[in-house]
């Protein structure tokens, strides 16, 4: 009878009721919700299926597929890693760093911890090993022709990073701490892997629903952006219609990410790992002499990464984390990044309207968020509402591919400032 009970007690069923386990049932919820979500409703399903999956694992009581003591305090703890107890003294350096009473409780002084499958995993994020991965294949998918061919449209890149730093002053103001803010800033950037780049170095706690507030928004590009759009632009702006794009040379194309590479991270050092990666995935799409590593880094190599980062994101979704006001507050500054985002490249286009001939039509600045393409498709189709015949695509794929950029730099800035 004590074997059946020892067997009973060990089971994730019993372990539900035990002290605050009920918030990992909840969690389930979430995960399964957000699964439909992904499935059905189509919510970037690459990585939010697999993020609600990593959810849905790591509050399985009992499954120890992820311990968040090995990460504690933001660092890797590699002597817990490789089978060191934990010791007393271990314990109240995390105490003084503000480790939550939740995650120590989960640990015994004295006690050994085995890593789970998610455990090794988690390290590729930890490290910046994934996001600049996937920055690879994202630069062997992109043409960064129409910025090359319209140099203007970088200056709406930036301004759309507006609201990486107003998201920022207001998470300030809220009592997050400089990292913090930051961290949840970086979600106006639209740009999921920078997001979860940044959030790993500065602030590892709330990487969790940082991640699923950027990925979710980022679905919801084309709900977000058009009203704003159309608050912000008169009829007849919207009607402009911009003359084609000059044709880019092969050499151009070439000769772009080398010198970016190059600028960036002397510029900005701290960002010069995404901007690397995004700009020789890119020179492997353009030079034409390395076919087989291009269709590998839009391929295999980001579909995998895709895989192992989106499954770590979600396992750091514990309820003991997850389930807070703090996370209620993420959601809602969330919206506000990709609000003034929007905004900050839409107003700069109009302020550049006072100083132009040739005017641009301020739709194309929405798409200055790094959300490519789904943010330039959202202006070629408010751009067609207003005139049937406008063709703005193209243009708006200058500031989107520019946005990318703007917020591998942004992320940059904010390292050197907090990590």
């Amino acid at each position: 009878m004590d074997a059946i009970v020892n067997f009973l007690q060990s089971t994730g069923f019993y372990q539900f009721t035990q002290g605050d386990n009920w918030k990992s049932l909840v969690m389930i919820c979430i995960a399964c919700f957000l699964i439909w979500l992904g499935i059905v409703k189509k919510f970037e399903p690459l990585l939010l299926v697999t993020i609600a999956f990593g959810m849905l694992i790591t509050n399985l009581p009992g499954a120890n597929m992820f311990h968040e003591i090995f990460f504690a305090g933001g660092h890797v703890h590699w002597d817990l890693i490789g089978g060191a107890p934990v010791t007393q003294a271990f314990i109240a350096e995390m105490q003084s760093l503000g480790v939550s009473d939740a995650v120590l409780n989960t640990v015994a002084v004295g006690q050994s911890v085995s890593p789970g499958l998610v455990d090794i995993l988690y390290l590729g994020i930890k490290l910046g090993i994934y996001p600049c991965l996937i920055f690879m294949g994202v630069g062997a998918m992109t043409d960064f022709g129409p910025l090359i061919a319209n140099p203007k449209s970088l200056l709406l890149g930036a301004a759309a990073q507006l609201g990486i730093f107003m998201t920022y002053v207001g998470c300030r103001f809220m009592g997050f701490t400089g990292a913090e803010a930051g961290s949840i800033g970086i979600i106006g950037g639209a740009d999921g892997p920078t997001a979860i780049f940044v959030t790993a170095m500065l602030a590892p706690a709330l990487l969790g629903p940082i991640a699923v507030s950027a990925y979710s928004y980022m679905a919801l590009v084309p709900v977000i952006q058009p009203p704003i759009m159309r608050l912000l632009t008169t009829e007849e702006e919207r009607k402009i219609v911009m003359k084609p794009l000059r044709e880019v040379s092969k050499k151009e194309k070439i000769v772009f990410p080398v010198v970016v590479t190059v600028f960036v991270a002397l510029l900005v050092p701290s960002a010069g790992p995404l901007i690397a990666c995004l700009m020789l995935g890119n020179l492997f799409k353009e030079c034409g002499v390395v076919d087989r590593l291009s269709k590998t880094a839009q391929n295999e190599l980001i579909n995998i990464v895709t895989i192992f980062l989106g499954v770590s994101v979600g396992c750091t979704a514990t309820g003991r984390t997850f389930l807070s006001l703090q996370t209620l507050a993420i959601l809602c500054m969330g919206v506000v990044a990709f609000g003034f985002g929007t905004a900050g490249g839409v107003i700069l286009a109009k302020i550049m309207n006072l100083f132009l001939k040739e005017k641009i039509n301020p739709l194309i600045g929405s798409a200055g968020v790094s959300a490519v393409p789904m943010a330039a498709r959202v202006s070629q189709v408010e751009g067609q509402k207003a005139n049937p015949s406008n063709f703005l695509l193209m243009h708006a794929m200058g500031p989107n591919v520019a946005g990318v950029i703007g917020s591998a730099i942004a992320a940059g800035v904010l390292i050197s400032l907090f990590g």
